[in-house]
């Protein structure tokens, strides 16, 4: 009602209203931009107790996860991995990450010769692969 008679005295025109169509456009692109440069975080699936560290270096959030649960299995986004598979599966990861950081949780219960053997079987696939191991932090 206030509108029609704006129009009338005024003698305005529909030309005069705000056109919000382009703003809507770049809050669109900007939500895809956001979402496509988000990092997701990856789980590897099986809980692990790591052994307490007093080294707080933390690694980027974009990383390949390897966990060694407490029966020494070996988990690679969230499925059981056998040692002779392990050097293929990376090789795919890497298609997909190829600057993604290797990091391997082990529980305090497994097997340490479980460790050594995956990260010789990275070693293989290639030597100048950073090997990061994740511990708990202590104080």
């Amino acid at each position: 009602m206030a509108r029609k008679k704006r129009l009338a005295a005024g003698g305005g025109s529909a030309e005069d209203d705000v056109n919000l169509t382009p703003m809507l456009d770049v809050v669109f692109i900007l939500l895809i931009f956001f979402i496509v440069t988000a990092q997701f975080i990856k789980e590897p699936g099986v809980p692990i107790v790591r052994p307490d560290v007093d080294n707080k270096a933390a690694a980027k959030p974009l990383a390949i996860l390897i966990a060694i649960n407490e029966n020494s299995e070996i988990y690679i986004d969230k499925q059981i991995v056998s040692q002779d598979e392990i050097g293929f599966v990376i090789k795919e990861m890497r298609l997909d990450n190829p600057r993604g950081e290797v990091v391997i949780q082990t529980d305090v219960d497994a097997e340490a010769q479980v460790m050594v053997d995956v990260m010789e079987a990275i070693n293989k696939i290639d030597g100048d692969t950073v090997i990061n191991i994740s511990a708990k932090t202590t104080g």
